[in-house]
């Protein structure tokens, strides 16, 4: 690659910057608009005498608003990176001021930098795209709904009947018709599962996992690209943040082995509910967990090391490509 392209996205506007042996050539300011791309890099032909096959794009993963540049980006066959904010922003060292223009330059850089560990993007399925659009919306309508029934029913219990009546009568049938989404919004996504059968097969063997539920298997058949993107239980772990870590450094530091803050958030309250859950009706998991307490472990780092069980035998049962069972036995064994 010739080329190392750094954007900064934002709402409306992308700031490009453009690196070649280590140094910036070229700045400039576009719309986030896919016309305004598709512009910029036929521009490039004439300006740097480039061939779009000789550059590289990186990018923070902002969500939807790298959308539209990532299409035109495709179909144009440019390769792709999308990094984490954080992870572009640890590895510039101390820094000091903050702007568009300024962190274009330091992405570039970035690119350019770690052009030998860059992992390029790769767009998803439609049936992923259509189940982490439809996923994210019931997450919002669970919580529009959580926030008018808690208080409603706090009122009913605490405040006068005359004061709560007309609260009810307005309350009430907004979470009635929330309710009505949500289940309609289940059905759609029980459809797209149906219909496509990698993803039909994977969902299937994922919830015969004792504890893990239909939101669990989603959220981690999408989250890992259909076990492809993710294929390393320890790395889907160390991903949704119940990886422990030591912290020790000579002989002065010596910090309890502990996960770290910085996981998927979503997917660990997900897999901290399936772990609760399997630990409460699973004969199985509920010996293990009152064997370990027994033996003087904390409860906390017992359901850590469930939640890590669930994590294990998804991905053996979808990599083996069969259902749970608990006296599993290898062919090869």
């Amino acid at each position: 690659m010739s080329y190392y392209i750094g954007i900064d996205v934002s709402k409306h506007t992308l700031d490009v910057a453009i690196v070649e042996n280590g140094s910036v050539v070229l700045e400039e300011r576009i719309d986030n608009e896919k016309g305004a791309v598709k512009k910029f890099l036929l521009g490039l032909k004439e300006k740097l005498c480039v061939a779009l096959s000789e550059i590289v794009v990186c990018m923070e993963h902002t969500g939807i608003y790298n959308n539209k540049a990532l299409e035109v980006l495709h179909r144009h066959e440019v390769k792709v990176c999308l990094e984490p904010a954080l992870q572009i922003k640890l590895s510039q060292g101390m820094t000091r001021g903050k702007d568009d223009k300024v962190d274009a330059r330091r992405i570039a850089v970035y690119a350019y930098k770690n052009r030998e560990q860059l992992v390029f993007w790769r767009p998803q399925r439609e049936s992923f795209q259509k189940l982490q659009a439809l996923l994210t919306l019931r997450e919002r309508l669970i919580k529009v709904q959580k926030q008018l029934r808690v208080p409603l029913q706090e009122s009913i219990d605490f405040m006068p009947s005359g004061i709560v009546k007309p609260l009810k009568g307005s309350c009430k049938p907004i979470i009635d018709l929330v309710g009505r989404k949500l289940h309609e919004l289940d059905a759609q996504i029980t459809a797209i599962v149906k219909a496509d059968q990698e993803i039909k097969k994977q969902y299937n063997h994922a919830v015969s996992v004792p504890g893990v539920g239909p939101m669990i298997a989603l959220h981690m058949i999408i989250r890992t690209d259909g076990f492809k993107k993710l294929n390393d239980p320890k790395k889907f772990a160390c991903y949704a943040g119940v990886a422990p870590f030591k912290y020790q450094s000579g002989s002065s530091i010596r910090g309890k082995t502990k996960v770290s803050k910085l996981g998927n958030m979503k997917i660990k309250t997900l897999l901290s509910l399936g772990a609760t859950s399997a630990v409460t009706y699973s004969p199985e998991f509920k010996q293990y967990y009152e064997r370990k307490i027994a033996q003087g472990k904390k409860p906390l780092c017992v359901i850590n090391a469930v939640r890590n069980k669930l994590i294990t035998r998804v991905f053996a049962c979808v990599q083996q490509e069969r259902n749970y069972q608990k006296n599993y036995h290898h062919a090869l064994a």
